[in-house]
């Protein structure tokens, strides 16, 4: 060991000695059930080594939060340098470099700040003793549940080069099929997005000068203008009371996405939402069985697997049923009937669920699945931007015509009664 190294070394040992963190922390124990708690340590690097010595698998390590720091504001690492990562990782450790000079040359070329701070840190765990897996899973902004667990597993078994690759292939197609979903989006919420404006504007500004016009007359009005001129006044004289309620509904929804009842109420309402709770339905199953096949072809054991799965799912229903069904198989009842009595899988996914057991293929089966629910998530999601931009645009044109009705039928009848008179 040459100077400089040993000097990192003793440098990174009193670092760490000197920095003690509390971490909370989730893991399956022996008896393959989820035990959480509270951790000190320098790193969740060290955290995970720590449970593991004990005999647990530790499924998430997060820092806890003091009153002043917001969660909201730690900034993530996009995942298309993730992938690059990987990809360049790979290829160095299959040409036979060893992974810390590997991750050095990485860092040094890495253009993306924080991904480079994050792989420094790395390089620092790995010289103070921590597996790789460890001290990725230290990064949870940069590094999710299932690729620690995919890093763990390849490290136990010698293909780290090929579990790499694996990874950077997954998030290549999850990045992919996300962007073309955004791309969809766009349109749509661009002309809903304007039809709001305009709204706004025809309400608070232009609508009032027609008001003053109108009243000068004297004139009886036809109930459309009435109409219009009530939701104009309302609007011009309560709007501080309308962004009050905007605000306060805005608030009570971070506030029950951070509460664990509440997340369980908003997710579950979005599953029974028209359009959106199929798309958001068939997307949480691709993921699911995408996640699910990589783990099982990276060799991490089913349970191990699901429990990672069920913390990727983004998605608390689904969360909670995954963990219910990993019981349930963890008892002897199989895979399939517990799936099955969830109500959350469609029968399509059940069966392949069932054969891949009976038959010892659910890698296969999942992969295929993935790849079944990636192409209807696509499907699914030009059915729907293609009805919902003519949605759009008829909802405007009624507005903008409601409005146009409203004022020629006024001044038709000023017309009417001051030709009269």
């Amino acid at each position: 060991m040459t100077m400089l190294s040993k000097r990192a070394e003793t440098k990174s040992k009193e670092k760490r000695e000197k920095t003690t963190i509390k971490y909370r922390y989730k893991a399956l124990n022996a008896d393959g059930k989820t035990v959480s708690g509270v951790e000190i340590a320098g790193s969740t690097g060290a955290v995970h080594i720590a449970l593991i010595q004990r005999g647990f698998q530790p499924l998430e390590v997060k820092e806890q939060a003091g009153l002043l720091k917001l969660e909201i504001t730690k900034k993530k690492v996009p995942r298309k340098d993730v992938m690059n990562f990987s990809r360049q990782l790979a290829v160095f450790m299959k040409a036979g470099i060893p992974i810390m000079e590997a991750l050095e040359v990485i860092t040094d070329e890495t253009q993306n700040k924080i991904l480079k701070k994050i792989l420094k840190e790395m390089v620092d765990s790995l010289r103070a003793g921590d597996t790789f897996a460890a001290a990725a899973a230290a990064h949870p902004e940069a590094f999710p549940n299932y690729y620690v667990g995919i890093l763990e597993s390849a490290e136990l078994t010698g293909n780290l080069d090929k579990v790499l690759n694996q990874l950077a292939d997954y998030i290549d197609r999850d990045t992919k099929a996300r962007a073309k979903i955004t791309a969809a989006l766009i349109y749509p919420i661009v002309v809903a997005c304007m039809s709001v404006v305009t709204v706004g504007i025809l309400a608070l500004f232009v609508l009032p000068r027609f008001v003053v016009f109108f009243n000068s007359f004297h004139a009886k009005l036809p109930l459309p203008t009435r109409m219009m001129m009530g939701f104009s006044g309302f609007l011009t004289k309560w709007w501080y009371v309308i962004i009050a309620v905007m605000i306060i509904l805005a608030v009570g929804y971070v506030m029950m996405r951070r509460s664990e009842k509440g997340r369980t109420t908003l997710d579950g309402l979005v599953l029974k939402l028209p359009v959106v709770g199929d798309l958001t339905q068939t997307a949480i199953l691709e993921r699911v069985c995408r996640i699910l096949s990589s783990l099982l072809v990276a060799g991490v054991d089913l349970p191990r697997s699901m429990s990672v799965t069920a913390e990727s799912a983004n998605n608390t229903i689904y969360r909670k049923a995954i963990e219910k069904i990993r019981v349930e198989m963890m008892e002897g009842q199989g895979l399939a009937a517990p799936i099955a009595r969830t109500g959350l899988f469609p029968g399509a996914a059940q069966q392949m669920f069932r054969v891949g057991e009976e038959t010892g293929t659910l890698d296969q089966q999942l992969e295929v699945a993935a790849e079944y629910y990636g192409r209807e998530l696509e499907t699914k999601v030009d059915r729907a931007t293609a009805l919902f931009e003519p949605a759009i645009i008829i909802f405007m044109g009624v507005i903008v015509g409601f409005v146009a009705v409203a004022l020629i039928s006024a001044m038709y009848g000023i017309y009417s009664q001051v030709k009269v008179t």
